[in-house]
């Protein structure tokens, strides 16, 4: 795993980057779908033109049909690219209250998404979260890491299986992204999923960031997308996957860049 060049990424949204398949991820979608690139905040690497922005989140959300943010991917040739699991209206609501979480469960409902990180496990080899970032190796693993990330996230699964129905799994590239679908939890509000995750924390000993679950962070990483920290392929898995998935040698996650 390594960071991917910038023509790296060209290539990879140019000939890899499928939109049937992320129509198949949207399937559902009655809402207007925001997208969002991030192109060099982490990595440094970024397009000439796009220097001065390289830090910043680029919202995408003026765009006539998917061929054409897959066109804004190749010309920003982003690290991460993302969606916005806010469930909208329409477009004129998307762009009011997109930036304003206190109006989650009131205006706009949201996809309800836990997000499992193996860089936020301490490591008896690397140590905490905390001694990771002061050595510079916040968004650093191992393989015992992602081991422990493996782990929590096939017993999340199990746990939210047993009140929820509709639950998707997604190898983000680094750790896992659990997405929650049953309509009934779309229209919670910040107080109730903030309860769900506590919860689970204090009875199941689960290490959660609050953060994306309880709606603060509302963009996740768009299944299909390169991860260009890692130059691996965000992909869907189904829920027995997660237990013996590797993505070290899966196929499915390896851009064709990394096989010649």
């Amino acid at each position: 795993m390594r960071i991917a060049s910038i023509e790296e990424r060209r290539r990879f949204y140019s000939r890899e980057f499928s939109l049937t398949k992320v129509r198949e991820w949207f399937r559902d979608w009655k809402s207007p779908i925001v997208f969002a690139a991030v192109i060099g905040r982490h990595t440094g690497i970024a397009p000439e033109k796009y220097r001065r922005e390289s830090g910043q989140t680029i919202v995408i959300d003026e765009y006539e049909n998917l061929s054409e943010i897959k066109s804004y991917l190749i010309d920003f040739r982003p690290e991460s690219a993302y969606y916005d699991r806010n469930t909208y209206k329409d477009w004129d609501q998307a762009r009011r209250f997109r930036n304003d979480p206190a109006q989650l469960g009131r205006s706009f409902g949201q996809e309800l998404v836990f997000d499992v990180d193996p860089e936020n496990f301490t490591c008896p080899i690397h140590g905490t979260l905390e001694e990771k970032m002061r050595k510079h190796q916040g968004l650093s693993f191992c393989r015992l890491e992602f081991q422990l990330a493996q782990q929590q996230t096939v017993q999340l699964i199990e746990i939210l299986s047993r009140r929820f129905s509709n639950i998707g799994l997604v190898y983000s590239g680094r750790g896992f992204h659990v997405h929650i679908m049953d309509e009934e939890i779309v229209f919670w509000n910040r107080e109730k999923r903030l309860t769900l995750v506590r919860s689970l924390a204090k009875k199941k000993g689960f290490d959660m960031d609050e953060w994306v679950p309880a709606g603060g962070m509302r963009l996740i990483r768009l299944p299909y997308s390169l991860n260009g920290l890692v130059s691996r392929i965000a992909i869907p898995l189904a829920k027995n996957e997660c237990g013996v998935f590797d993505p070290i040698t899966d196929e499915r996650t390896i851009p064709k860049f990394l096989s010649h």
